[in-house]
């Protein structure tokens, strides 16, 4: 069964959020109204809603680093997530955690890169050579 993940969150500026997910992400454009745009975030249902974002906190302790809590994100395959983790990187994208190899020579060796959208919702992306490896414990 294949199946595909929704999250909708809020953010406070449609035509930013456009920029950040459809321009600079890629993510193509769905369904929208004068108050929320839907996205193709890899694969997955991202439902971008007019509103207060979240309130984040690093408290997320991830290795040597504490990340922002809630955050969201996809696994990408890694030749994917090297040519993404460059347009960011050309793009001068504020990183909270820059492109990098985490958790290098165990299971579920992984590269991940942490930013926050216009709006402040944080974003982990990671980039994998073998989905296998995912849920490695």
């Amino acid at each position: 069964m294949k199946t595909v993940f929704h999250l909708a969150i809020n953010v406070t500026d449609l035509d930013q959020t456009r920029a950040f997910y459809g321009q600079l992400l890629g993510c193509k454009e769905g369904r929208s109204t004068d108050t929320w745009v839907d996205f193709n975030f890899f694969g997955h249902q991202l439902s971008c809603h007019l509103g207060a974002p979240f309130e984040t906190k690093a408290t997320g302790k991830v290795g040597k680093h504490q990340v922002l809590m809630p955050h969201f994100g996809a696994v990408l395959p890694m030749a994917d997530w090297k040519i993404l983790s460059s347009r960011l990187e050309r793009a001068s994208v504020e990183f909270v955690l820059k492109p990098q190899v985490r958790f290098a020579g165990e299971p579920g060796e992984q590269s991940t890169m942490f930013f926050c959208d216009p709006s402040g919702n944080p974003v982990e992306l990671k980039g994998v050579l073998d989905f296998d490896g995912v849920f490695a414990g």
